[in-house]
């Protein structure tokens, strides 16, 4: 029989519940505990102090902390920590210290986004008022409302006239409602109510268990009520739900005007013959500002403040929602506040955070603190006009109830609550929150496997060591085997672990979820002052028995010997692998806005992902989840957020999310040859139910990340964190699909969060930081540009005879600068709203109007086609042609009218579009009689095409040149817009690189922007010339050629920079006068740029000049004396 997974033991700040009882005998087990700076003796007769030394406060990382849990005002008595007591069993394992943790030398804490503050012991922060801080206006009414209401009961005559009257002054007076609702509500409601509540007493007689069981709610236009049967410290997990139902109808979807403050409180007293069941009331109103539209940094309440907050708020209410909002503006993530009651062991959690940034939240809190033994007396959510939501909960341990031999005290929960806090706003909702709210796992178990399900998600749908065997014995050259390999593959991605299933195993097994959540935590938490630590001790410490920590091998013992079967050993072990993988993690910070995991990608197959990527982010959150892949420690690429239409849509997107990502990484790669940088990318996929969060999610994501690459500046310090990688890392990034006016956030918020490299984080940012827009200067479209005119000088074609298709429409940045810039005949544009056709060529002038103006063609006039033409947008059906041809669905003639075309085009250029828009599938509706319909393609858009696809229509004739070669322009700005911001200094960079406020452009700016465009023109051309050249050498598919231009130059690149010849002083800087940009060198001087630009980088320009160069001259596969001729012409060159 196997061994059952024991609870593992807690270390600090991991947790686990107890719900099979294993917390006998804890009582007997008395000691001193010195963990966590939790000081007593064996009678407790000692005063106990948290999260400070004996000889006095100390500070820790700014937070001063308040945890005292001696008696103070009746508060924490000496009993209740001396259930806590517990000497650490032989078998466990402490935390390692920070000192023994591997980093990066000098790294310290990341800073962090979020406010957590706690008070210093020697200056409590009290709240002096009585009550819940809120004073309803009287209502003057009341009284003879209540006679109204007992008149009504009494005609209607379903409650005896012996009980109307203290049925009705039990609802007034005993539940607690303030006056409020009793304004609000009418008189009919109120009696509906009463009655809806006795019925519930009456019903309960027919209950066998003779439980009285009283659920209500009323949904209004403008305000609701919902009324519960709740035991205190419960969550619920089935019955209506009500916290659930007021996240998602009313607190979630809160924003500007449509916005909505709840309250809620918990009756007085118990419910009649019922020991422990109390009734739960929930009012949502409708919020009412007096300036529903205040700008983002307004923080006064009377501007911003909702009018019934401000009606009965109190004056100390007010003052710690001023606090609270005001660190809210300034900050990405939540503010966690905690005010201790006077004369009360009751404590108020204040939370601050930005509309929408947080779903489901509200519900969440209740599960975290029923956690840890608490209940709540009064909750409020308040909504402010700025974009700020507060959420207010009063907290008391559980009433007449020893909950301490389970529980640690309040005095020292809170502050447990507080951290927690923050891991809960990262993902409020996860895929394992049943086993959170019954007890069975803690937060940090359930998101670390919720983590580990997205992760086994995306790598565990692999194809296996009988794919690769398939593989290797069929002909890479036969078109029908390759058709079929494809095929293959896409099946067994699609159909080996759906998501619900991979998560339906993960649920069988929360024991293994505990032991590997523990080896996690065992390497990346770490306790930042060794034994005097601030966070307290936990609920694991409370146990009898406590597992070891396992390693590796055990791991993958007990996994072997637990599991049902082969598929159920497959995705508990892909925890291993995570876990492996895991280089350094955001987890453990106190403060975040989402999950960051810098991965090792090691464990990617090499049969699937051939090109090794050298370094790799998983980042999760509620909204999103998403990757940054990057093939070169100094790398760039864009950043790009994915949308779904619908669910199916999100399906296919998040099954080839990471494929996805690496292509285009990998296509960034190959494109990026003629520059320092490598390739990367970043893609965000935004959650199915969050489609309209793309600017939280961006925000999440660059956040997050940046807490794993920067070092800590004050305010806001974190945590240290483990960091098993040990080099300082740098990423460069850009804008891409949907994110284009999300990139001076970016930059800015760099700048906040004191990154030295703010300058150059970010690419496309607005010219007012120093930015050069593609789109306003065209730069990507100059290369595919170069690309076309070269066919056209080469076949000697006029181009105003060239009959055009192009998807990716006027509203685009590619799409409406090749209009732009182009003089063919437009026959046909397809883009997001529809396909336009006019075999007589589309209206210039119309064109030229929708791409200046960046709108799509569903702003076409219909009028300016020729009798010929049409246009059918998405949501149309049933069109009819001028062919006769009857369209049904817009939405899928839009889809695949590049697959229809017939021999109507001689040019296509895709400029937008979705990856693998044309595979070996569909390729073969191009080809015709064995020739390519379409005789010239130029591929703009990343992917279009997929290679395979790209080869069958270059053997059917078509002259075919690549995304990866074509459309290289957009990173040859960036990454000269990147040189130039490590060149200057932050005063140099303002002046000769900022547009001035009144939009004028300073001299060198105009100037460099037309010098980076005739970089991008010369070195398209150079790789224009050399694929035709070598096509015609060789024979090989221009695809073929520009991936293998490619791989040389990447590959002389890097043999290079670790070569003798970069030692050489002489050639080093005669490399950098002539790769570096002319007006750079005059404006700031090559000594300086030398001083200025990272060591790492200027060994990546010199090497990817002096590659480039050489391989654009000699070919790919040049002969052996090549490099030495190529050199020698330098090296004379120097002499001279």
């Amino acid at each position: 029989m196997a061994p059952a997974v024991t609870e593992p033991q807690s270390q600090d700040d991991i947790h686990s519940s107890d719900p099979e009882g294993t917390q006998k005998g804890v009582q007997a087990q008395k000691a001193v505990i010195t963990l966590n700076g939790l000081k007593g003796t064996e009678d407790g007769s000692e005063s106990h102090k948290i999260g400070h030394s004996e000889g006095g406060v100390e500070p820790h990382n700014n937070m001063e902390v308040n945890n005292s849990v001696e008696s103070r005002n009746g508060a924490g008595s000496n009993d209740d920590i001396e259930q806590y007591n517990g000497a650490l069993p032989k078998n466990g394992i402490r935390n390692k210290l920070l000192e023994q943790v591997v980093r990066t030398p000098g790294r310290l804490p990341s800073p962090q986004p979020t406010h957590l503050s706690v008070a210093p012991p020697s200056v409590p922060r009290l709240l002096h008022e009585e009550g819940p801080g809120y004073v309803a206006p009287k209502f003057e009414g009341k009284e003879l409302q209540m006679d109204q209401v007992m008149d009504q009961i009494e005609e209607k005559g379903f409650i005896p006239i012996d009980f109307v009257e203290s049925e009705t002054k039990w609802f007034y007076e005993e539940l607690g409602i303030d006056d409020m609702y009793f304004q609000t509500e009418s008189v009919d409601a109120i009696v509906n109510h009463i009655l809806s509540l006795y019925a519930a007493k009456v019903a309960a007689y027919a209950r066998d268990d003779k439980r009285l069981e009283i659920r209500l709610d009323k949904e209004a236009v403008d305000h609701a009520v919902y009324i519960d049967t709740s035991k205190p410290g419960i969550s619920v997990i089935d019955g209506p739900r009500y916290e659930q139902r007021i996240d998602e109808k009313y607190i979630d979807g809160s924003m500007g005007s449509n916005s909505y403050r709840v309250e809620t409180f918990r009756s007085a007293s118990l419910l009649p013959r019922e020991a422990e069941q109390q009734l739960r009331c929930y009012f949502v109103y409708k919020c009412h500002f007096s300036n529903p539209s205040p700008g983002p940094e307004e923080t006064k309440l009377d501007v911003i403040g909702e009018k019934r907050f401000l009606q009965k708020a109190t004056e100390n209410t007010k003052e710690i929602y001023r606090e609270v909002i005001t660190n809210a503006v300034a900050r990405t993530g939540p503010v966690i506040e905690m005010f201790e009651i006077e004369g009360s062991r009751e404590k108020r959690l204040v939370v601050a955070y930005r509309q929408g940034s947080a779903m489901g939240i509200f519900s969440a809190m209740s599960d975290l603190y029923h956690y840890y033994g608490l209940t709540s007396s009064r909750k409020y959510v308040e909504q402010f006009s700025n974009g700020i939501t507060v959420m207010s909960i009063y907290l008391r341990p559980l009433p007449q109830v020893d909950t301490t031999a389970k529980h640690p005290p309040i005095e020292a929960s809170i502050h447990q609550i507080m951290k927690e806090v923050s891991l809960l706003y990262c993902v409020p909702q996860n895929k394992l929150q049943g086993h959170f709210a019954i007890g069975r796992l803690s937060l940090q178990e359930t998101i670390y496997a919720h983590c580990v399900w997205v992760f086994v998600g995306h790598f565990l749908n692999r194809l296996g060591s009988e794919y690769t065997s398939l593989a290797s014995m069929l002909d890479p050259n036969n078109s029908s085997h390759v058709e079929m390999l494809s095929k293959i593959k896409r099946r067994l991605r699609t159909e080996t672990f759906t998501s619900d299933y991979i998560l339906e195993i993960i649920n069988k097994y929360p024991g293994l979820i505990r032991s590997l959540y523990l080896a996690f935590a065992n390497t990346h938490y770490i306790q930042t002052r060794g034994e005097q630590d601030d966070f307290i001790p936990t609920l694991s410490y409370l146990r009898l028995k406590v597992d070891k920590v396992l390693d590796n091998s055990e791991l993958e013992t007990i996994i072997s010997k637990i599991v049902s079967n082969e598929h159920d050993e497959m995705v508990m072990t892909a925890f291993r692998v995570f876990n492996a993988a895991v280089l350094k993690t955001n987890f453990y910070t106190p403060t975040k806005v989402a999950l960051s995991f810098r991965l090792n990608p090691s464990f990617l197959p090499e049969a699937e992902y051939p090109q090794p990527l050298f370094g790799m982010f998983l980042v999760i959150s509620s909204e999103f989840r998403g990757f940054h892949l990057r093939f070169r420690d100094i790398a760039r690429g864009g950043i790009r957020i994915v949308k779904s239409r619908n669910r199916e849509a999100y399906s296919i997107n998040a099954r080839s999310l990471f494929d996805e990502n690496y292509n285009l990484a990998n296509t960034q790669q190959r494109k990026n040859k003629d520059i320092p940088e490598g390739g990367s990318k970043g893609v965000i996929l935004l959650d199915v139910h969050h489609q309209d969060k793309a600017r939280v999610a961006f925000e999440k994501y660059i956040d997050s990340i940046m807490d794993l690459l920067l070092p800590p500046v004050s305010p806001g310090i974190k945590d240290p964190i483990v960091d098993l990688h040990g080099q300082e890392e740098i990423l460069f990034m850009g804008p891409d699909e949907n994110t284009a006016d999300l990139v001076d956030w970016a930059t800015e918020h760099a700048r906040n969060r004191g990154a030295p490299w703010w300058k150059s984080f970010f690419t496309g940012k607005s010219p007012k930081l120093g930015g050069i827009p593609h789109d306003a200067y065209g730069m990507t479209t100059l290369s595919v540009r170069e690309f076309v005119l070269g066919i056209y000088r080469k076949l000697h074609l006029d181009p105003s005879n060239v009959r055009k298709l192009q998807t990716g429409g006027p509203d685009g940045d590619l799409g409406s600068n090749e209009i732009l810039l182009g003089n063919e005949k437009y026959t046909a544009i397809v883009d997001g709203s529809g396909v336009l056709v006019d075999p007589n060529g589309i209206n210039r002038e119309e064109l030229v109007w929708l791409a200046k103006k960046r709108v799509m063609i569903s702003q076409f006039n219909p009028s300016k086609l020729s009798p010929e033409g049409y246009r059918v947008l998405v949501d149309e059906t049933d069109v009819k042609l001028p062919t006769g041809e009857v369209i049904n669905n817009g939405m899928i003639f839009r889809n695949t009218f590049h697959l229809r075309c017939g021999k109507q085009f001689d040019l296509f250029v895709p400029c937008g579009g979705r990856p693998e828009s044309i595979d070996l599938s569909t390729v073969s509706k191009l080809i015709f009689d064995g020739r390519s319909i379409i005789p010239y393609i130029v591929e703009g858009a990343n992917l279009f095409i997929t290679q395979d696809a790209k080869i069958r229509l270059e053997k059917a004739g078509c002259i075919l040149f690549k995304d990866a070669s074509a459309n290289k322009g957009g990173v040859t700005s960036s990454s000269l817009e990147v040189l130039a911001s490590l060149s200057f200094d932050d005063k140099g960079f303002e002046e000769n690189m900022c547009i001035h406020e009144d939009g004028t452009a300073p001299p060198f700016y105009d100037a460099y922007v037309k010098e980076v465009q005739e970089t991008i023109k010369r070195n398209a051309a150079l790789e224009f010339e050399a694929i035709w050249r070598e096509h015609q050498q060789t024979g090989l598919p221009r695809s073929t050629l520009s991936d293998t231009l490619s791989v040389a130059i990447t590959k002389l690149d890097e043999e290079l920079q670790n070569t003798e010849l970069w030692k050489d002083s002489k050639l080093r800087r005669s490399v950098l006068h002539d790769a570096l940009p002319k007006l750079l060198l005059e404006k700031v001087g090559l000594d300086t740029i030398i001083e200025r630009v990272p060591d790492n980088y200027l060994r990546a320009i010199f090497g990817s000049y002096l590659a480039s160069r050489f391989v654009y001259e000699f070919g790919s596969n040049p002969s052996q004396f090549a490099f030495f001729d190529f050199m020698s012409k330098r090296t004379a060159k120097l002499q001279s």
